[in-house]
């Protein structure tokens, strides 16, 4: 049961952003740049970088819901994102977006985790300043979400199918704000 008075049966951000709409535009506003904006990381990766901070930060929410949309991106490739999710180093992705993958780690830690070596070893697999910014502030922006979501206990679904719901919505819909149903 959420700490504060939400819409009863709506999960996750979704049910913040419609509590406080003016604060829920900026959030969306953000992930919409982040994860569907111009980017040299496909979309895939960025909702796996997304999905892989919220595991990490055991946030089921958007653990599933990101992963989700990540598989729906990744299609007939869908099975990486549970690799990942799994065993990064051991998932069959490229060499550069486990190195990016090692810093968002980090960030999640701690953002003075991620070390120059971090940072070096990401370059020498291909990634450019542009990838290795926008997944610290994938990183970073998750963990916000993900501590948000979590410290007001939002509804949690608890059905796969309602999560391959969200990703394909998430997908479509390119992060649009929710709407009140009246």
């Amino acid at each position: 049961m959420p700490y504060i008075d939400l819409e009863e049966g709506v999960p996750g951000i979704r049910s913040l952003a419609l509590y406080r709409p003016e604060t829920g535009e900026h959030l969306y506003n953000l992930a919409r740049v982040l994860l569907r904006g111009a980017s040299t990381l496909s979309e895939g990766e960025r909702e796996l970088i997304g999905a892989y901070v919220s595991y990490r930060n055991n946030c089921v929410f958007c653990a599933n819901s990101h992963a989700a949309a990540a598989r729906c991106l990744y299609g007939d490739n869908e099975q990486l994102v549970d690799e990942v999710l799994r065993d990064m180093n051991a998932a069959h992705i490229s060499d550069k977006l486990k190195a990016l993958l090692n810093i968002a780690g980090k960030v999640q830690i701690l953002g003075k985790e991620v070390k120059p070596e971090d940072v070096a070893a990401a370059r020498a697999q291909g990634a450019t300043d542009r990838e290795i910014h926008d997944t610290v502030l994938i990183a970073a922006t998750f963990s916000m979400f993900n501590r948000y979501v979590d410290g007001l206990a939002t509804f949690t679904p608890t059905d796969d199918e309602a999560y391959a719901e969200m990703g394909k919505r998430m997908v479509e819909k390119n992060y649009q704000m929710p709407v009140k149903e009246s």
